[in-house]
C-alpha cells in the first residue's frame, strides 16, 4: 500500500513560528515586482466622481487593470467602503470576493490590507456618525473617548476593515485653518491623552490605528492649507510632537505623514524625522503610511523631484513603507529606479518587511485565513446610537449664560439661523454624507440625523426663519427671520459653519478662512435678531470657534457645539431644556478682537489690557472653559507636601460637592507655571485634567499624580524642561478661572525619563 505523502504549509504560513522567519522566508522567495506589490494600495473607484483628496482628478488611471495587478498581489485596498453609497452587505460580500481574487490570482496568496477613513465612526453609508474629534476634546473624558474608538473598530473589524486612517493628533493654533475640525484641540496634553484613548480603543478592536499628521501640518502659515509650516525646533518638540509620543506608546501601528515642509524639507522626503526621530528615537517599528498622493506631490507641488521616480526614491529611503491611495510612484515608477540603480533595493526589503509583520500580525499570512462575511449588518444599531448620544451630550459647551437657560417650559422659541433646519449642521467634513453623499444628491444620509428645529419641536411651540444661508442671502431672509421673533419670548438663532471639502464648505479640508468672523451674513442677521430686544440664545455649530466679543454682551446665552453627529440636535435639546446639564469644557480657546492667536506672555492679566501690541491675544472664551446650570462646590485644593522631586510623584488633592438638587459634572484641571521662565517659556501648561460626575448631595475626593517629568518633552531638539526650583501649579475650572495656586519645589537631579512615564499604563492595550 503506498500513501501520499504530507506537504508541510510555506514556513510563512505557519502562525506558530516566529514572526520575523516567517517574513523573511517570504521575502526570499518574491520577485522586485512582487515585493513593490505590497508597498501600494489600489483605489478601485478612484473616478466615481467628486474630489475626496486634493488633486484627485489628476490621478485617475483609466488604463488601470485590477485583473492585471492581483498577478502580483495587491498591499492595500483603498476606501471599499468610504468611496462610494454601498449597502453594507453588498460591499462585504464585494470585498470578500475581491481578497479571494487577490489571494487565488497571485503566487503567495497574500491578502491585501484594507483601510478606511473613521475620523467622525467609519465612513461608510448606514453607519453611525460619531461626533467631530474637537468634540472628543471638549468631553475631557479619555475613557469615554477610548469606548467610542473600540466599537467603531468593532465595526470596521466585522466589515473586513484592517487600519483606521485616524486620529488626527495635529495640535490646532492657527484656527483660520479649515481642519481644525478635525483636531482635538489646541493643547497637547489633551491632544495627547484624549488621541492616545481612541487608539486604544480602535486597537483593542484589532484595527491598526493611523497617527496623523506627522508633523506640523496645523502649524501651515497663516492656516493655509499644505502651506509651509512656521514652527521652530523647540515649538515642534514641545507642542507638536508630544500626543505621538503618546499615542505610539498606546499601541498605534501605523503612522501617516504631513503634506507640509518644514524649513523647505517635506515630511514625505524628511529622513531625519521619520526614520531618525520616529524610528531610531521612539523606537516605531509600524508601517508609514503616505498621506494620499504625498508622495507625487514631491514632484508635483513641492518639486523637490524631477519625477514620479525621483519622489518614489526620495520617500522610499526617507521612511515611508506604503504609498497610498494608489501606485502613482511605487509602481512602474519606483520598479524602473531599482533595477536601474537609482534606488537601493535593501530600502525596498526594509518597507516590506515592515508590511509583511504587520500582515503577519493581522493574521493576513496564516494557511487558514479566509474573508469573513457577516450575516447580519446593522452599521447604526442602538448601541452605537446610545453611545454618540454620550459623546454628544458630555461635548456641548455653555459659554455664557445671563439666566435665560434653561428655556422656560411652555416657552415660545422663535429658532432662526442658516443651521437650524440643517442635517448636515450636525456633520464634519470626514462624515460620509459631507465626505462621500455629497457627491450622490440622490442617495439618502443612511442614518438618523434631527435638526435642531425638529428635536426643540418636541418640547416647544416654535416658530422658525432661515434668515441666511451660510454664505449668501439677502434683505428679505433676514427681515423675515426678525418677524419671526415677534410673537416669541425667546430666541434662539443656530449660526455657524457647512462642512465640505476644497471649498465646498466654510470649514473643513481645503475650506481655510481669512478671518474668525462668522461666515457670510449671519453677523449681521445676529445683530439684527439682538435688535428686536428679544433674548437672544446663540447656538454655534461650527468646526472651529468664531469671534462673538462685539455681540456677546448683548446676548443671553451662548452654546457651542463642534459638529455633535447625528444625535447632537438631541443632546443640544436637552442642554437648551435642562434635561442635562451642559457638561463640555472647550478644548480650544475663542478669539477676541479678531484675534486668532494663542494666550502667550503678552497676553495681559485679567482685567488688563497688553501695552505692548495694538492685537491683544486674551482669548474671550479660555481654552477649558464652560458652565454649569448648577456648578460644583470646590471644598478644598492641597498637594501633599510642598516637595515635588523630579524623579517621584506630585499628588494634587481636590475635594468637590454638589449642592444642588440635580447631577452635575467637573472637569478639574491642574497646569502648570514657572514664573522664573515666564518669558521663555510663556505658556502654562496643562499636565492633568480630569471629569468627575456628582449626583445631588455628593461629594467626590480626586487624588491626581503628577510626576515631574510632565514637564519634559521628547523632540528632534531635544528636550526642554523646568529647573529645579520653585513652580506653582494652578488648579481651577479652565486656564484663566482658577480655584487655587499651590506652590511647590522642585528638588532632585534632572532626569529624562519622558512625557510617557504616568500616563501610557492608562492606554496600554
Amino acid at each position: 500500500m503506498t500513501t501520499q505523502p504530507t506537504t508541510a504549509p510555506e514556513p510563512w504560513r505557519d502562525p506558530t513560528a516566529d514572526p520575523g522567519e516567517r517574513v523573511r522566508a517570504l521575502m526570499a522567495r518574491m520577485t522586485l515586482r512582487e515585493k513593490l506589490a505590497q508597498l501600494y494600495g489600489v483605489w478601485v473607484g478612484i473616478d466615481s466622481g467628486g474630489e475626496m483628496a486634493p488633486h484627485q482628478h489628476e490621478f485617475v488611471d483609466a488604463a488601470l487593470d485590477f485583473d492585471d495587478l492581483v498577478r502580483h498581489g495587491i498591499g492595500q485596498l483603498t476606501r471599499v467602503f468610504g468611496t462610494r453609497p454601498v449597502d453594507p452587505v453588498i460591499g462585504a460580500h464585494s470585498l470578500a470576493r475581491t481578497q479571494r481574487q487577490i489571494v487565488s490570482s497571485s503566487r503567495f496568496g497574500i491578502p491585501a490590507v484594507v483601510h478606511e477613513e473613521c475620523l467622525t465612526g467609519l465612513a461608510a453609508w448606514q453607519a453611525t456618525i460619531y461626533p467631530a474629534p474637537l468634540s472628543w476634546g471638549a468631553t475631557f473624558d479619555p475613557d469615554l473617548i477610548r469606548r467610542m474608538g473600540e466599537r467603531i473598530g468593532l465595526t470596521m473589524r466585522g466589515l473586513g476593515v484592517h487600519q483606521g486612517l485616524a486620529p488626527v493628533l495635529d495640535v490646532a493654533r492657527d484656527l483660520r485653518w479649515g481642519r481644525v475640525e478635525e483636531t482635538i484641540g489646541e493643547d497637547p496634553y489633551l491632544v495627547g491623552t484624549i488621541g492616545s484613548a481612541y487608539v486604544a480603543g480602535l486597537e483593542s478592536a484589532g484595527i491598526v490605528a493611523t497617527l496623523k499628521h506627522f508633523v506640523g501640518y496645523s502649524a501651515s502659515r497663516a492656516g493655509r492649507n499644505l502651506a509651509p509650516v512656521s514652527a521652530g525646533p523647540r515649538e515642534i518638540a514641545d507642542v507638536l510632537l508630544p500626543p505621538f509620543e503618546l499615542a505610539l506608546r498606546a499601541g498605534a501601528r501605523s503612522v501617516m505623514n504631513a503634506y507640509t515642509d518644514t524649513d523647505g524639507v517635506p515630511s514625505a522626503a524628511d529622513a531625519s524625522l521619520l526614520t531618525d526621530l520616529l524610528r531610531d528615537t521612539y523606537g516605531f517599528d509600524g508601517t508609514v503610511v503616505a498621506d494620499y498622493f504625498s508622495v507625487a506631490f514631491l514632484h508635483r507641488l513641492h518639486g523637490v523631484a524631477a519625477d514620479r521616480a525621483d519622489a518614489a526614491g526620495q520617500a522610499l529611503t526617507a521612511g515611508i513603507d506604503v504609498e497610498l491611495p494608489t501606485m502613482d510612484c511605487y509602481g512602474e515608477p519606483l520598479l524602473a529606479a531599482v533595477e536601474g540603480g537609482a534606488v537601493d533595493a535593501a530600502a525596498v526589503d526594509r518597507a516590506l518587511e515592515r508590511v509583511l509583520r504587520q500582515k503577519c500580525e493581522l493574521g493576513l499570512l496564516d494557511a487558514d485565513w479566509a474573508p469573513e462575511v457577516p450575516e447580519e449588518i446593522d452599521l447604526d444599531d442602538a448601541d452605537s446610537r446610545t453611545l454618540a448620544r454620550e459623546v454628544a451630550e458630555k461635548s456641548i459647551v455653555l459659554l455664557h449664560n445671563d439666566g435665560t437657560l434653561p428655556l422656560s417650559p411652555g416657552a415660545r422659541v422663535a429658532v432662526v439661523g442658516p443651521r437650524a433646519d440643517a442635517a448636515g449642521a450636525m456633520l464634519g467634513c470626514y462624515s460620509f454624507p459631507l465626505h462621500v453623499g455629497v457627491h450622490h444628491p440622490d442617495v439618502p444620509f443612511g442614518v438618523s440625523v434631527p435638526t435642531v428645529l425638529e428635536a426643540l419641536r418636541s418640547s416647544y411651540d416654535v416658530s422658525y426663519a432661515l434668515g441666511c444661508p451660510v454664505t449668501g442671502g439677502d434683505d428679505a431672509g433676514i427681515a423675515e427671520a426678525v418677524a419671526t421673533c415677534a410673537d416669541a419670548s425667546v430666541c434662539v438663532a443656530v449660526l455657524g459653519d457647512r462642512a465640505g471639502l476644497f471649498g465646498g464648505g466654510t470649514s473643513g479640508e481645503g475650506c481655510d478662512a481669512p478671518d474668525l468672523r462668522l461666515p457670510g451674513r449671519q453677523e449681521e442677521l445676529l445683530d439684527a435678531l439682538l435688535d428686536t430686544g428679544k433674548p437672544v440664545v446663540v447656538v454655534l455649530l461650527s468646526g472651529r470657534p468664531y469671534e462673538l466679543s462685539r455681540q456677546l454682551p448683548r446676548l443671553a446665552a451662548v452654546v457651542a457645539g463642534f459638529y455633535p453627529g447625528e444625535e447632537g440636535a438631541s443632546a443640544l435639546a436637552d442642554v437648551l431644556s435642562g434635561r442635562i446639564d451642559p457638561a463640555g469644557r472647550l478644548p480650544v480657546s475663542f478669539p477676541a478682537a479678531g484675534t486668532s492667536q494663542p494666550s502667550t506672555y503678552l497676553a495681559a492679566p485679567l482685567g488688563r489690557r497688553s501695552e505692548v501690541s495694538t492685537v491683544d491675544p486674551t482669548p474671550l472664551f479660555p481654552f477649558g472653559h464652560g458652565l454649569s446650570y448648577a456648578p460644583a462646590t470646590w471644598l478644598d485644593v492641597s498637594a501633599t507636601g510642598s516637595v515635588w522631586p523630579t524623579d517621584g510623584v506630585c499628588r494634587v488633592r481636590v475635594t468637590l460637592r454638589n449642592d444642588h438638587e440635580r447631577e452635575t459634572s467637573e472637569v478639574v484641571q491642574v497646569y502648570l507655571h514657572d514664573p522664573v521662565a515666564e518669558v521663555a517659556r510663556p505658556e502654562r501648561q496643562l499636565i492633568a485634567a480630569r471629569r468627575v460626575t456628582l449626583a445631588p448631595g455628593a461629594t467626590e475626593v480626586l487624588d491626581i499624580g503628577l510626576h515631574a517629568d510632565l514637564t519634559s518633552y521628547t523632540g528632534r531638539a531635544g528636550r526642554r524642561q523646568v529647573d529645579p526650583g520653585d513652580v506653582e501649579l494652578r488648579v481651577g475650572t479652565s486656564s484663566e478661572q482658577i480655584v487655587a495656586t499651590l506652590h511647590c519645589t522642585l528638588t532632585g537631579p534632572r532626569r529624562h525619563v519622558g512625557f510617557d512615564r504616568v500616563l501610557a499604563p492608562e492606554f496600554s492595550r
